[in-house]
């Protein structure tokens, strides 16, 4: 579609005039902000807070439903200080009810936290939606630990269990670039179906997107967003939801103009560590058990460049292993011993292991690369030993994190949001235990088609793929390949980084991507 095809439509004219309203990233007189950021604003009243008590009671199990909606919320003022200047945000904490497209519905009642700047114009500013995946997960990781105005200060990686974090700036928030919500899934945090509905109406594939959907269009309409260019954020299966809800606003004339993928699951029938097939391959792996090996000194040599090193995991994958690997899984040829020798020094697994298991499970490895010690599935540079405190769940990363994360969200929730409830705030339901995964006719998803076909319904849509390198639960060199399937590769960005599935929690791989997302907002208003 071309600049001329866009001017002709009124809805082409809202979506142009206000990518050419962010001319600047910051939020400058003439740029979208309006100057609006800083108190020096005087030409309406300043914001006032608003705390909000809630007496609603919320369930999150599969057959809890909600009578009696509210879309009640608590608005704060904060301020948030960077190297670029400070901002002056309003935050708002409470309910939407999402009303099906088409039929207007009530469907679901969804919590969310949104983040908007003061005196900037909401018609024209861009606003991002965020979502964690599970599925059953709520988005409190992406919350308060990436590129919100505030963050814990989390420190990882790190092999001690975390007793409390503390609150900070986040000097790499997205505040400055686009307005910020972050929502939770049906049967998460606060967030609850609305009756005759029940949870579980909304646990599957299908149902959860279009709820999404759903959720997307009645923020748009209750807060004058309609011409306000979009951006979808999810995690792990959240890019999952990312993929099929990009189709479902496109086809309902919402639209979305960005998408970012952080720790990618696309196609759960190409991700050995998630779908239980013995033929599935886990040659998308080799490169992260590279970038393990050397975070360990385990590989030979060592790498003096631990980029290039990467750079050359993922060539031998793709040159050498993987077609070694397809070859045994169709006919059970077997390598050259060469090929042992070669696994061993690029990853510190010994030959032996390769050679009793050249299809190795990231299971294996994360059991066997550090005889007596657990690797961490979500971040493999933690570990613990086997039978210690660290790997009593099964991931020293998510045990060392997990209690101090969720105990201060609910903190923040109420004291520093107003936001309060007799519920406790959930983190994660057993949605995924009722989880229908059936989606276009297979009973795994695979959700490449459904992004590709938004990527064709709307030729402006671009994609932000993220990754980290030590991530043993969605692999980079796999999302790699399964974003190769599109045919629109210019309009896909791929950037990996050293870290885990939570790449934000290392200070460095936030900074990294931060630096990305930046490139990445501004090529949304240039895209031909």
């Amino acid at each position: 579609m071309t600049v001329p095809d866009l001017l002709l439509s009124p809805r082409g004219r809202r979506r142009l005039a206000a990518w050419l309203a962010i001319a600047c990233l910051a939020p400058l007189p003439g740029c979208g902000g309006g100057g609006g950021g800083t108190s020096g604003d005087t030409s309406t009243p300043p914001p006032v807070s608003t705390p909000f008590t809630d007496p609603t009671l919320y369930a999150t199990d599969a057959n809890a439903t909600l009578a009696v909606p509210s879309e009640a919320r608590s608005v704060t003022q904060h301020r948030v200080v960077l190297a670029s200047g400070t901002l002056d945000y309003s935050a708002t904490a409470g309910h939407l009810i999402a009303n099906e497209v088409g039929t207007g519905k009530p469907q679901a009642s969804f919590f969310y936290v949104a983040y908007t700047l003061n005196g900037a114009n909401p018609a024209t500013r861009p606003v991002t939606f965020f979502y964690n995946g599970g599925p059953g997960s709520a988005s409190l990781w992406l919350h308060m630990g990436s590129f919100g105005p505030k963050r814990l200060d989390t420190r990882m990686p790190s092999n001690q269990i975390a007793g409390a974090f503390t609150l900070v700036d986040n000097a790499e928030t997205l505040l400055d670039v686009s307005d910020l919500v972050f929502v939770d899934a049906v049967g998460t945090g606060y967030s609850q179906a609305i009756a005759p509905a029940t949870n579980r109406s909304y646990w599957g594939v299908d149902a959860d997107a279009k709820v999404f959907r759903d959720f997307i269009a009645r923020y748009l309409e209750a807060n004058g967003r309609a011409a306000a260019p979009r951006v979808i954020f999810g995690e792990s299966y959240g890019t999952t939801r990312s993929a099929v809800l990009a189709e479902e606003l496109e086809a309902a004339g919402i639209g979305v103009d960005g998408v970012v993928l952080l720790s990618s699951v696309l196609n759960y029938n190409t991700n050995c560590g998630v779908v239980d097939d013995a033929g599935a391959s886990c040659g998308g792996y080799l490169p992260s058990y590279a970038a393990t090996g050397a975070w360990f000194n385990r590989t030979q040599p060592a790498p003096a460049d631990v980029t290039a090193f990467v750079l050359q995991a993922m060539s031998f994958a793709d040159e050498r292993y993987g077609p070694a690997l397809s070859a045994y899984l169709v006919g059970q040829a077997l390598p050259t011993p060469q090929l042992y020798t070669d696994l061993a020094a690029l990853t510190g697994l010994p030959a032996t292991q390769w050679q009793a298991r050249l299809n190795l499970q990231p299971d294996v490895f994360r059991a066997e690369l550090l005889p007596g010690q657990l690797l961490g599935r979500y971040d493999a540079r933690i570990a613990g030993a086997a039978n210690g405190p660290l790997a009593v769940d099964g991931d020293p990363s998510l045990t060392v994190i997990q209690s101090a994360y969720i105990a201060a969200t609910r903190r923040y929730l109420a004291q520093d949001l107003a936001y309060t409830s007799p519920t406790t705030y959930t983190d994660f339901s057993n949605a995924i235990d009722a989880w229908r995964f059936s989606h276009n006719g297979k009973s795994l998803p695979d959700t490449v088609p459904d992004l590709a076909t938004a990527m064709t319904l709307n030729p402006r849509l671009r994609v932000l793929s993220l990754n980290g390198h030590h991530d043993l639960a969605t692999p980079f060199q796999q999302t790699r390949s399964d974003l190769r399937r599109l045919s629109a590769q210019s309009r896909i960005t791929f950037h990996h980084v050293a870290g885990g599935h939570m790449t934000y929690l290392d200070d460095d791989g936030r900074r990294a991507q931060r630096a990305v997302l930046a490139d990445f907002y501004r090529s949304l208003r240039t895209t031909p």
